[in-house]
């Protein structure tokens, strides 16, 4: 069976060359074996991402947890190799290397040590990818711990633009449910990453970036998921929520300065022009102080699509015009964490 499917795949290739040339490659992306045992490479074309200046790493958005059990993104360089999302999961697996790697950061991997991928498989059309855990993947301790695992690995998967939602497998076997009752019986997508409270049937829920350190020298930021009472997401209220601050007793913090208010946002053409006021001028003229706080705002608005940019207004006028010499980035941020 497997010798009659590579000689297929060996004349789908020659017929490929020979209609599109070098546009072939991009035509024979993403070519599936439903054979969860078998292994299966995933052509990722970087769509989204900054190219690596060295074209042997790929950036690649992994997901970890610190500890107070929050999954933070951080964008590796990882080798490139066949099977690039099977190689994202080995980075997030337990290991004396892996700790190593990331313990300046202080996060932990979320796969148990001794986890392996027997196999995956992704259907080019659903986008659905199916993946074949061993036993091992089953060594946590709490239901924490549990559910950290589950959405991290759907969060490290998706961001490969190549892969919608994830099916759990362990042992070659679908299971319904795992020992401390998170359901993975059918395929999941990415939702409620970091959720810090129910959510009622009259509320909407959006994404916040927050910030957090574990040893006070590495800050990266946080996605929460908190409910809002506005019956749709929408970007006054994401704003609102970040200018709140975060949960009490959460950990996190933002960048906004304490003398810094929301007035206002309007959009106009994708860009967010965001109103401030500020009681204390003279903070405004850090860069530094500018540009983080430019950063948390567009990290939280990019969830929304018709947000293209964001541009710091104080009081109605440009930074520029209010007399700082400071300036808003013109690009938005494409990672939150970068490592």
């Amino acid at each position: 069976m497997k010798f009659k499917k590579i000689v297929i795949l060996l004349l789908l290739i020659t017929l490929t060359f020979g209609v599109y040339g070098c546009g072939a490659i991009d035509k024979m992306k993403d070519i599936v074996s439903k054979d969860t045992n078998e292994d299966v490479d995933i052509v990722d074309s970087q769509e989204g991402y900054e190219t690596s200046i060295d074209e042997n790493m790929r950036n690649t958005v992994l997901y970890y947890k610190n500890e107070n059990g929050y999954l933070v993104p951080v964008m590796r360089q990882i080798p490139w190799e066949e099977g690039i999302a099977k190689a994202a999961l080995r980075n997030i697996t337990d290991s004396p290397a892996i700790r190593e790697e990331i313990d300046v950061i202080g996060l932990n991997p979320i796969l148990p040590a001794g986890t392996k991928i027997k196999g995956m498989a992704i259907d080019p059309d659903t986008g659905l990818c199916r993946v074949n855990f061993t036993e091992e993947v089953l060594n946590y301790t709490n239901k924490e711990d549990e559910q950290g695992l589950v959405k991290g690995v759907v969060y490290t998967l998706t961001e490969f633009p190549t892969i919608n939602e994830v099916q759990f497998l362990v042992g070659d076997k679908i299971i319904n449910e795992l020992k401390f009752g998170t359901k993975v019986g059918t395929p999941l997508k990415r939702e409620n990453i970091n959720l810090t409270e129910n959510v009622n049937s009259d509320q909407s829920k959006i994404v916040v970036y927050y910030k957090s350190t574990t040893n006070g020298e590495y800050e990266y930021y946080v996605p929460v998921t908190v409910p809002t009472s506005a019956p749709e997401p929408n970007v006054m209220s994401a704003l609102n929520k970040l200018f709140e601050g975060p949960p009490e007793l959460s950990g996190l913090y933002t960048d906004i300065p304490a003398s810094i208010a929301l007035q206002g946002v309007e959009i106009k053409e994708g860009i967010a022009y965001i109103n401030l006021s500020n009681t204390a001028m003279d903070i405004l003229k850090d860069q530094s102080v500018v540009d983080s706080m430019n950063k948390n705002i567009a990290l939280t608005l990019d969830q929304f699509e018709e947000i293209e940019n964001v541009q710091l207004l104080i009081n109605g006028s440009t930074l520029e015009e209010a007399g700082l010499k400071a300036t808003s980035p013109e690009t938005m941020p494409v990672f939150a964490n970068t490592y």
